[in-house]
């Protein structure tokens, strides 16, 4: 028996192969509009659905596959099919809908409710719906055409399981889509998210938090997680993910501080643990970025996780020996610095994607979400990045120009990292990051801390802040251990008490409103 598939998309491509396909193998086409149009002008043979239902499309085409004639052929079980033989209605087979493209409109500066209700698709997710119902073989996913094919040539092997799978597929894009409209209509009330999971971790942030996995919102982002490659090592667990994300905030930040403040292109390298920067640098001299980096916090790199900007070979990979890091993420590797840094168990992890070469503009612009009992929060990204000339910076001093490329390296750090923080950066060096601390000027004397513990020299650094010193506690200790330049925000009570003690010991101090760039991260 000839078995039926209906076509009916709002974009064309691809479509003419797929459905010259579905003939080649014996199968009927009905189509309407805009498609059978299509389909006609390449030789497609096409039943259009007007004819089908014996009704023209009606109210402008809003009204076209809404019809008994074809979701009755959608959604009849075995048991039907006598009755749809009396009704003389066909059984559809397969239905290979898209939908109008709601969410660029819903996204257009200047989308009003009008237009947007004009590009809502109801007779598409109806007909993407009645086919799951109905377990038709339901293509939405223009990647999944020939995937399709392939499986009907094939032996056709888990069917059950097959479609199971494309007919979750379908729902989940039409959840989203759905939720996409009341996203827009009702100004942000309603929110969510639908995502496809890509990666099965082993475990959790711990080994009895099972399970665990990487979801995609199938984002064109393309440093979203999804699109990073594991070229070598065992896959990463979820706390590796977690850091890579963490690692983008930071390499990101670093570039766009640069960007905004004409520092032009440069090599960045960072290494985390637990998602916090125990080391960082910047500069134009790929092989010395990562001495730094690594050189940083020595004791708190080993086993953590290191980006770069830049392709890591061979001679680069010297630097990265003997660390056991969990992994190293860069835009790719020469084999002979995989076979270099690779551990016992393959469990450093060699993680690429090419994009990381150019971080420039790429700050992650999505919202943040973060689950709570009952719900989550929302928030903006973190996409503030300040001017040093331009901007609402106050300047208490002047610092030199190699000054102000550390605070700003400083900043890019420690506004990325978990609050409070307190960060400490000289030549182009991470050297001491104070993190997730009560109190601030306990930041200061843990960043100090770090620093000269890990051999470095406090005396010329400059140091970050993110958020402003409710008493002069936190400068004085950083201006005695020989920092030279402050940066940090305004607002607190004591801040002219902060200016008068910087001023008295001659050192810069640079202070942004703390509602325009206060730096928490991680909260």
């Amino acid at each position: 028996m000839k078995k039926n598939a209906l076509l009916s998309v709002y974009h064309k491509n691809d479509i003419i192969e797929f459905a010259q396909e579905l003939v080649a193998l014996g199968w009927r086409i009905f189509s309407s509009g805009g498609t059978a149009k299509t389909l006609r002008e390449a030789g497609v043979s096409v039943t259009d659905v007007a004819e089908l239902s014996g009704l023209p499309a009606i109210l402008g085409h809003r009204v076209v596959t809404l019809v008994p004639q074809v979701h009755g052929g959608l959604l009849a079980a075995e048991e039907h099919r006598e009755e749809l033989r009396q009704l003389g209605y066909p059984w559809i087979d397969l239905v290979c809908v898209d939908l109008y493209p709601l969410k660029e409109e819903t996204r257009r500066s200047g989308a009003t409710g009008e237009s947007v209700i004009e590009q809502t698709d109801i007779g598409g997710p109806a007909l993407i719906r009645s086919g799951a119902k109905g377990r038709r073989i339901v293509v939405v996913d223009p990647a999944d055409r020939m995937r399709v094919v392939e499986w009907l040539k094939s032996d056709q092997q888990d069917e059950v399981e097959f479609r199971n799978t494309l007919a979750a597929k379908a729902e989940a894009i039409v959840a989203d889509y759905c939720l996409e409209s009341a996203w827009f209509h009702s100004g942000g009330a309603f929110e969510g998210t639908i995502a496809s999971r890509v990666v099965s971790c082993k475990y959790g942030e711990n080994a009895w938090q099972t399970p665990a996995h990487l979801y995609s919102t199938d984002s064109q982002d393309p440093l979203a997680l999804d699109k990073f490659v594991v070229v070598q090592g065992t896959s990463p667990s979820y706390n590796n993910w977690v850091d890579v994300d963490r690692l983008l905030q930071t390499a990101t930040h670093i570039a766009e501080v640069y960007a905004v403040n004409g520092g032009g292109s440069t090599a960045i390298a960072v290494g985390v643990k637990h998602g916090n920067p125990c080391g960082a640098a910047a500069g134009p001299d790929r092989a010395e970025v990562l001495k730094k980096m690594m050189s940083g916090d020595p004791l708190a790199i080993f086993g953590g996780l290191v980006m770069t900007s830049f392709e890591v070979d061979e001679e680069l990979s010297e630097s990265l020996v003997g660390k056991m890091l969990d992994g190293v993420v860069a835009p790719a590797f020469t084999p002979g610095a995989i076979a270099m840094l690779r551990r016992k168990g393959d469990k450093c992890r060699f993680v690429a994607n090419p994009a990381l070469s150019g971080l420039v503009d790429h700050l992650d612009q999505t919202p943040r979400f973060r689950w709570v009992r009952g719900g989550f929060l929302a928030q903006p990204n973190y996409t503030f990045v300040p001017d040093f000339d331009r901007g609402h910076i106050v300047k208490h001093g002047k610092a030199t120009a190699a000054q102000e490329y550390d605070m700003m390296l400083a900043w890019a750090i420690g506004s990325t990292s978990n609050s409070n923080t307190l960060t400490l950066v000289k030549n182009n060096q991470l050297i001491g990051n104070g993190v997730g601390q009560q109190d601030r000027v306990g930041a200061a004397q843990l960043a100090i801390t770090r620093a000269k513990r890990s051999g470095h020299d406090v005396a010329g650094a400059v140091a970050y802040s993110d958020s402003f010193f409710p008493f002069t506690d936190g400068p004085q200790t950083l201006i005695d251990a020989g920092t030279t330049a402050i940066f940090t925000s305004s607002g607190s009570v004591k801040d002219k008490a902060t200016i008068d003690v910087c001023a008295k010991h001659g050192v810069a101090l640079y202070m942004i409103p703390d509602q325009v760039g206060r730096g928490f991260f991680g909260h």
